[in-house]
């Protein structure tokens, strides 16, 4: 029996998250959804307020919730308002859909880690969200630049250099 667990986040167009978490150490399955809306069964074409996201599973044993987050506030920017790139709308929001206290806790400190950083010119925007259903996107939707390589994407590594200093 695994120890695995899952993380809940969005930052944008949940292909290019997608794209750069499932090559990231301890992390063993990505999936792309909706979650955080207002709708049960969202899909692609009705998913009002919806984020998308993405549902990591990982191994505790070789990466830890807080080294997720800062990877994640490093390949997205967290700092505009329901925007990533071209893309614009609720649905792009930045968000941390956390499980439970501790969660949470780490979610905070990892955001005034990012603000102290001086890394970005505006304070991170990034919602904490309690966690509600997870939705699956449509299977086109799963692995899609690995099916289209040359599809868009507005995420990348901004910075190289980690967030936490140990």
């Amino acid at each position: 029996m695994s120890n695995y667990k899952k993380a809940y986040i969005a930052g944008g167009c949940f292909w290019g998250m997608e794209d750069l978490f499932r090559t990231r150490p301890g992390i063993v399955d990505t999936e792309v959804g909706y979650q955080g809306g207002q709708n049960e069964n969202p899909t692609y074409k009705n998913h009002p307020r919806h984020a998308e996201g993405i549902e990591l599973t990982y191994d505790p044993n070789e990466t830890s919730f807080k080294e997720i987050l800062d990877y994640f506030f490093r390949m997205h920017n967290p700092t505009t308002v329901d925007q990533q790139g071209n893309d614009m709308g609720s649905s792009y929001r930045s968000a941390i859909f956390f499980q439970n206290e501790e969660e949470k806790k780490e979610a905070e400190e990892m955001i005034a880690i990012v603000n102290e950083s001086g890394k970005w010119t505006s304070n991170v925007v990034t919602t904490l969200e309690p966690f509600v259903p997870f939705w699956v996107a449509e299977e086109y939707h799963q692995d899609y630049l690995v099916k289209n390589p040359n599809g868009y994407t507005c995420h990348f590594l901004r910075f190289e250099d980690s967030y936490i200093k140990d």
